[in-house]
């Protein structure tokens, strides 16, 4: 199995999934969205805890991202940009599944603003000239793609100096287990080892063939985090989040994720070094 093919499947699956009335591909409502022009608003990187406001600082100011170039990497859905274009941001979105990028168009034209829509896939070079965005908002969706240092490469080239990488991530230990959800008796059991790679992994991808569900990939902290620091990003604030459904986080309390900032310098790497 090639990039090319997991990536078209992994599309389709979510495709497949907005259309069963998956819970990230529902688009927020007219109120929603006038509340947030009022200065009432939040955004979700992960399942529970709302993003920090103080995170798109220096850019929000007075409750708003007036001109601010934002781009939605993987954010497909209807939920996060329809807020930050009310609070006046200009929104690129990226997605690589047609109906999340159609909930898109739908809540733009209902309300009235414009958002660059863009279909790619983020395991390629992105569609974007180099220093172009000021700030990149990035649910979790690498779990989804093999090579996330290509990801983190790519977020640093299209980011301006001193932009924003918001992003949200697995920390992949669900992964281990039969099922996020238990079995009949809410049981958790370790069956599976790390890497998760179907690609690599025929019996993985196997299990996991059927139209409707997507192939994932685990991924270490070493590529999460450290392939932010080694793109070149500084790191200014992470914190974890629980799985709203899961037993690993319901029972056990376990959080399944973490969301960093982090920063593009204004000097080079090189001057940094030095």
């Amino acid at each position: 199995m090639d990039i090319q093919s997991y990536t078209e499947k992994n599309s389709k699956a979510i495709d497949m999934w907005v259309g069963n009335g998956w819970c990230w591909g529902i688009p927020i409502s007219h109120e929603i969205f006038v509340k947030a022009q009022n200065g009432e608003w939040k955004v979700v990187l992960t399942p529970i805890k709302s993003v920090p406001k103080e995170w798109f600082a220096p850019y929000y100011k007075e409750s708003k991202l007036n001109g601010v170039k934002l781009l939605g990497l993987a954010s497909g859905g209807g939920q996060q940009m329809p807020v930050f274009a009310a609070l006046g941001a200009d929104c690129t979105i990226l997605d690589y599944s047609d109906k999340q990028l159609e909930s898109e168009k739908i809540v733009s034209e209902r309300e009235g603003y414009k958002i660059n829509i863009v279909k790619a896939d983020m395991t390629k070079r992105l569609p974007f000239g180099d220093n172009n965005f000021d700030v990149i908002f990035h649910p979790v969706s690498n779990c989804y793609v093999e090579d996330v240092y290509h990801v983190w490469n790519e977020c640093y080239r299209v980011l301006k100096p001193g932009g924003i990488l918001i992003a949200g991530m697995g920390n992949s230990v669900g992964y281990l287990f039969n099922d996020d959800y238990g079995d009949e008796n809410n049981q958790l059991f370790v069956v599976n080892k790390f890497p998760v790679n179907p690609i690599n992994d025929p019996e993985w991808r196997d299990k996991h063939s059927d139209l409707d569900d997507a192939l994932e990939f685990s991924h270490t902290l070493e590529e999460q985090i450290g392939g932010q620091l080694k793109a070149g990003f500084i790191l200014t604030d992470l914190y974890e989040d629980l799985d709203s459904g899961s037993l690993l986080s319901q029972k056990y309390n376990f959080s399944e994720y973490i969301c960093t900032r982090a920063v593009k310098p204004r000097l080079s790497r090189g001057e940094l070094v030095k």
